[in-house]
């Protein structure tokens, strides 16, 4: 078996997994084969939700250290895995502080990049951004690119960022990306993002279900935001007041809006009314694609989350538009942060601009 091979075939795993972790209703062969893997990833999902309880229990009683910055800081992220809309919220949490004249930092893991994490990396100063995405990771990159005035590290202690912001850099706000479960580092202000779509998978932890932590530990937070990427914000008003009324937290609403699909090189403006194709290298992709429902999407192609991709993989892509007759490609801006780097000026390949809608100041209580 090659790589290559070996590789889809993990892929393939993985997108069979979330599929089954979301899926609500089972055919009457699905309900066996979901019999199946029940029984397969039972007890396995049991030993990690305990491993998790202890742990948790053990940061409470404050068995397990916490370091605390003296340095405000706040927390971004989720119960589940894959994209619930933390990072855009980041950035704008970031891009909030900066305009107010903060230095902030944003610390990120920094997965799927190339370079070493055990020490830390600064993906950017908020002047200069130092790393390509293929190097320092997609997430960082991007956000780097779309907070120009805050310092992007990365490292795979939270602390040591932390250390490193407040001490090296100076900075005077601290937002950690993807950081509800790394406890080590304390902040002033917990923030859960939740999928009004996805919302908590079939309510089992990994590897049975999707989240990361039991429903329960919502209870950490000191405020929900309900990502809605669709049209109609109804049912994400819906869920947002039936989580603030069961865990009594101050709950948001954050709306995806699709501001415009841009030429990643050239800034054109796509045309509605060629026909195109997409793809994408993200948790849910099929959220993305419903963006695209004004656009005239011939074909779709997937690639696992953090993809880095190859000038064989644009090859591919082009081979898809060209049977399908397409004129132009479209992906999303985390995407693209990684296909500038590999694509020449006169590259078809477009991206989705979205800007989140969030009252900003009630979430972070700033008066």
């Amino acid at each position: 078996m090659t790589s290559k091979t070996f590789y889809y075939k993990i892929i393939t795993m993985k997108v069979f997994l979330t599929e089954f972790h979301y899926k609500k209703n089972f055919n009457f062969i699905e309900k066996i084969g979901a019999g199946v893997l029940y029984a397969l990833l039972g007890i396995p999902s049991l030993v990690y939700l305990a491993v998790v309880k202890t742990r948790n229990k053990m940061y409470r009683e404050k068995k397990l250290r916490i370091y605390r910055p003296h340095t405000y800081t706040i927390s971004v992220g989720n119960l589940t895995t894959g994209g619930t809309g933390k990072t855009p919220i980041t950035a704008e949490i970031a891009n909030y502080f900066s305009k107010k004249g903060d230095y902030p930092a944003i610390l990120s893991r920094g997965y799927g990049g190339k370079i070493q994490n055990k020490e830390v990396n600064v993906v950017s100063d908020g002047k200069k951004i130092f790393f390509k995405a293929e190097e320092a990771g997609d997430e960082p990159v991007w956000l780097a690119k779309h907070c120009p005035k805050t310092a992007v590290l990365t490292c795979a202690s939270r602390v040591k960022a932390a250390i490193f912001a407040k001490d090296k850099l100076h900075c005077t706000k601290l937002i950690l990306d993807d950081g509800f479960q790394h406890q080590k580092l304390g902040r002033d202000l917990n923030i859960l993002v939740v999928d009004c779509e996805k919302q908590f998978s079939n309510n089992c932890v990994l590897p049975l279900g999707a989240l990361r932590e039991p429903v329960s530990e919502i209870k950490r937070a000191n405020r929900i935001v309900v990502t809605n990427k669709n049209f109609n914000d109804k049912k994400a008003k819906n869920f947002a007041r039936f989580l603030k009324k069961k865990y009594n937290i101050p709950t948001f609403v954050c709306s995806m809006l699709p501001e415009s699909v841009y030429n990643i090189k050239t800034k054109k403006t796509a045309d509605e009314t060629q026909a195109a194709i997409a793809f994408s290298a993200i948790a849910q992709p099929e959220q993305f694609y419903k963006y695209l429902r004004r656009y005239d999407i011939m074909a779709t192609k997937d690639f696992p989350d953090h993809h880095i991709y190859t000038k064989e993989d644009i090859e591919e892509l082009r081979a898809l538009m060209k049977k399908y007759d397409a004129k132009y490609m479209i992906t999303t801006e985390k995407d693209a942060v990684k296909l500038r780097e590999i694509t020449d000026s006169n590259t078809e390949i477009y991206a989705l601009k979205l800007k989140p809608v969030l009252d900003l100041k009630g979430l972070l209580n700033d008066d």
